[in-house]
């Protein structure tokens, strides 16, 4: 099998399988005042503390969340109630290309009369227009909650300009979430450096658990908790704290920092070998997204004429496992809202691929690939667009 899905989850680090077969077996609550329960603290605490050691921010400033999903929504819905507090505040922005994550919890807000929901436009990249964003931040900074970019997209693999957000933002009082989760462990990450109100992260794309991640918030930053139910973490999240999950993530995130520049290195050569060798084995694709400033293992093409969801099938039949957009959309018969911000047609943002690398892919996965993938382009196309026929029908 040749596994070219990472972007939707990657492989249980063997390090962090060590700790777990160790800490899985363990009975202990981190909120029991015995004895296991004051070791399961400490070692929750432990954890916090290397998290926030690896990204540059203070022990208690980290929140452990269920993952990424948990970890927006509570930025999302959190910091825009609590930014209600003191003045009326209802417009959130968030960019055009957001995952899911960030664009549902905010369309609840404003479908329940909470918020106004304005998108930050992008170009064909699939950047966002920072010009945009300046204009929106003049004339109404006093009513906008918060700012929510991510920090690289999952789809396309474009990287957002996540600094020069934050500072234009800085300068109106405005806080900044971001979505990190594909960023981390393949994107160099200071947050000293670029001062992001929230910064959510999901502990399956670096090598932990499903179930585990956390938010960054900052000090000083106010939010109202979504769940209500035993105070833990500072009232932000209740419930009973994974201590397992806790150090495991602790240690994905460690060991994806430290392993970042070469990880990262590793991930384009093999991206740009993917990128030349599809190109040949098609060269009517198109090759979407930024092509410098990306993740370096994505690579995301269009097959026009090919539905995305038939090449899928096609390929998994032959072994060769890939994705048509964010795995948290899957089996849903839409064009990908990422692809039409970037001002894709609806039928031709069906017919696209994404490919995304990891730390066990190789160039033998790569070859599995194009060796059938001109045959499985020319079988989607001779089945057409179920799209297109259900328009020529309509007509």
């Amino acid at each position: 099998m040749a596994y070219l899905d990472h972007a939707a989850t990657t492989n249980l680090l063997p390090e962090v399988k060590s700790l777990l077969v160790e800490q899985l077996g363990v009975a202990a609550n981190p909120s029991s005042l015995h004895e296991s329960g004051r070791k399961a603290r400490q070692q929750v605490e432990e954890a916090r503390e290397r998290i926030a050691k690896a990204i540059n921010v203070r022990a208690a400033e980290i929140f452990f969340t269920a993952g990424g999903t948990e970890s927006d929504n509570i930025a999302i819905k959190g910091l825009h109630w609590a930014r209600q507090r003191d003045a009326k505040r209802p417009l959130i922005l968030v960019s055009a290309v957001e995952h899911h994550a960030v664009l549902d919890p905010a369309k609840w807000l404003a479908d329940r009369g909470e918020a106004t929901l304005e998108f930050i436009p992008v170009d064909q990249l699939g950047r966002i227009d920072m010009k945009w964003l300046d204009a929106k931040l003049a004339i109404a900074a006093d009513q906008i909650s918060l700012i929510s970019v991510m920090w690289a997209n999952n789809e396309v693999g474009t990287v957002q300009p996540i600094a020069e957000v934050v500072e234009l933002a800085a300068r109106y009082h405005v806080p900044v979430h971001t979505d990190a989760v594909q960023a981390l462990g393949t994107l160099p990450i200071d947050l000293t450096l670029i001062p992001v109100a929230a910064f959510a992260a999901s502990g399956h794309k670096i090598g932990a658990l499903h179930g585990t991640g956390f938010l960054m918030l900052r000090t000083g930053v106010k939010v109202e908790p979504l769940q209500h139910g035993g105070n833990q973490e500072r009232d932000v999240r209740s419930g009973t704290i994974n201590a397992a999950g806790a150090q495991a993530l602790a240690l994905a995130v460690e060991l994806a920092v430290a392993r970042q520049a070469a990880h990262a290195q590793r991930m384009s050569q093999l991206r740009n070998e993917l990128v030349t060798q599809v190109k040949v084995a098609v060269p009517e694709a198109v090759y979407n997204g930024d092509p410098e400033d990306r993740l370096p293992g994505n690579a995301h093409f269009s097959f026009f004429g090919a539905e995305g969801d038939a090449m899928l099938m096609l390929l998994d039949a032959h072994g060769v496992q890939v994705s048509t957009g964010s795995a948290c959309s899957a089996g849903i018969a839409q064009p990908s809202h990422v692809l039409i911000a970037m001002g894709m047609d609806s039928v031709k943002a069906k017919s696209s691929l994404r490919f995304s690398l990891g730390s066990t892919s190789s160039s033998a996965d790569i070859a599995k690939l194009v060796a059938v993938l001109p045959d499985v382009v020319a079988r989607a196309k001779s089945a057409g667009m179920a799209s297109e026929t259900k328009v020529k029908a309509q007509v």
